[in-house]
């Protein structure tokens, strides 16, 4: 099992404070939810956990290891990164896309074995494309690029997932399947995920935990109870939001 965790940590963009001073830990089990209006840094500090971006001040730690001190592959074997937006410099089988994933585990000049590409075959059909295994990615749909994205990184098999925006381009469906299963394969294999999203609706449905991007560096984290209430949502988006009870399920609308 590995955890994620932030110490005083200090992200900023273009002048502008991500956050400051984050202490975070992330466990096994948990699934935490980044909430915040556009713009505020939800993927700069997802690119930032997952390694691909220097920090302004503080430390960030995998497992026992500062995460600058490791190497990209050290760092793909325990983290999986799902972009917000992929591209295909060149051209590929929607297999030979998904089967990549293994690579952080395989030798240097050594092949996928038969069994990375059944574990590739694997994640394609948890993700609804086993049909489409040959397809070339740069026919696919927007929102089937992105199933192919999720499979990829289920075939790494990370023990953290990083997921920016894991919803984005997916219809009803694909939203409700794909999200039930990644958060229900967390809890159940003790791993970790953290995921940006836009629908408060979704966090409150999926995430134990939550993380609130305020603005000007400043932040709340806690169980998605102590967080997804009226008055902590409408600081963090600037616009009043009630909370509905339906049975035991609390839906949360824009008033």
């Amino acid at each position: 099992m590995s955890t994620l965790s932030t110490q005083q940590l200090n992200i900023d963009i273009g002048g502008k404070s991500v956050c400051s001073q984050l202490d975070l830990k992330l466990i096994p089990g948990q699934i935490w939810g980044v909430l915040g209006r556009n713009g505020v840094g939800k993927t700069t500090l997802i690119h930032t956990l997952a390694g691909l971006r220097d920090t302004s001040a503080g430390h960030i730690q995998l497992n026992q290891d500062d995460l600058s001190s490791l190497s990209r592959k050290q760092i793909a074997q325990k983290i999986g990164l799902l972009l917000q937006h992929v591209e295909d410099p060149f051209p590929a089988t929607v297999l030979e896309t998904v089967v990549s994933g293994r690579h952080p585990h395989i030798a240097n000049w050594q092949w996928e074995s038969r069994d990375d590409y059944q574990l590739a075959q694997q994640a394609l059909t948890q993700v609804d494309m086993a049909d489409m295994a040959q397809r070339q990615v740069n026919q696919l749909s927007g929102g089937e690029r992105q199933r192919v994205a999720l499979a990829t990184l289920i075939t790494q098999n990370p023990a953290i997932f990083l997921l920016d925006e894991p919803n984005s381009h997916l219809d009803l469906h694909h939203q409700s399947s794909l999200l039930s299963w990644i958060c229900h394969y967390t809890q159940q294999q003790q791993r970790v995920l953290l995921m940006s999203l836009h629908d408060i609706n979704l966090a409150a449905k999926y995430c134990t935990h939550i993380l609130l991007l305020l603005g000007d560096g400043e932040y709340l984290a806690g169980t998605k109870e102590d967080m997804l209430t009226e008055q902590q949502l409408e600081k963090t988006f600037h616009h009043p939001v009630r909370q509905h009870r339906i049975g035991q399920t609390h839906i949360y609308i824009p008033d």
